[in-house]
């Protein structure tokens, strides 16, 4: 394993590097299926009317985005620990009129007070986290009793069938096709790293019930992608 893949300062360059071709990537390397999987975590973490939202790992905004145009009446608040992503957030949020707050921060100790948020959201970024478990307790302790947290994330696919078709494509194709369109290979040998080493669904659900949470699991699109949504016990 690339130690790089647990190093902070590696990875907040990387996503600061590829910044500009973000949005488009993911949007040409899933087909477009992700803005379907992000409409399914904004409306599991809206399902009790929140008042108050933060996206951690917010990236570009397009799940902050989503959630304020879902719940314009809650504050929706984006974290995120590279600026360069904050700066394309803010940038789009302007543009298409959605109001969110941007915070620069790290998911481990997250500059907020204990209880801050109803809900919470992070799409995608959670298997760059250096500690896991740390980050799942983070979540808890800003969660207000009775919040919510919604973890979009890619599990490993599995051994045989379809998940051969999805190895090949995440260690064969997408390295290629996104260096070429980014002009950085490594950020996309690192994505198939991040999710071969990411828990599979049923250690998730022990992971949230071990930080506190009420688990759920929902697997979508065959088990390519999964919501990890945990309540904490209010």
């Amino acid at each position: 394993m690339d130690p790089k893949c647990r190093n902070p300062r590696a990875v907040r360059e990387m996503f600061e590097q590829i910044a500009p071709r973000y949005d488009f990537l993911n949007h040409l390397l899933s087909l477009g299926v992700d803005c379907r999987w992000r409409r399914a975590a904004a409306r599991a973490a809206l399902a009790k009317g929140p008042r108050r939202v933060l996206d951690v790992a917010t990236g570009t905004g397009d799940l902050a985005i989503f959630l304020k145009r879902l719940r314009p009446e809650a504050e929706v608040v984006g974290l995120d620990f590279a600026p360069e992503m904050l700066k394309r957030a803010e940038q789009k949020a302007r543009r298409v009129g959605v109001p969110i707050a941007l915070v620069e921060g790290d998911a481990l100790a997250m500059p907020f007070e204990d209880g801050s948020f109803d809900a919470l959201t992070v799409a995608f970024g959670f298997r760059n986290f250096a500690d896991y478990e740390r980050g799942l307790r983070e979540f808890y302790r800003v969660l207000a009793p009775g919040g919510r947290a919604v973890i979009l994330e890619f599990p490993p696919p599995p051994e045989r069938g379809f998940g051969r078709l999805v190895r090949f494509y995440y260690h064969r194709v997408l390295p290629r096709l996104g260096g070429w369109i980014s002009g950085s290979p490594e950020a996309y040998r690192y994505l198939p790293e991040t999710v071969e080493r990411f828990p599979k669904p049923e250690r998730m659900r022990e992971m949230l019930a071990a930080a506190g949470f009420s688990p759920q699991v929902r697997l979508l699109t065959g088990g390519l992608a999964g919501l990890f949504i945990g309540d904490k016990r209010g």
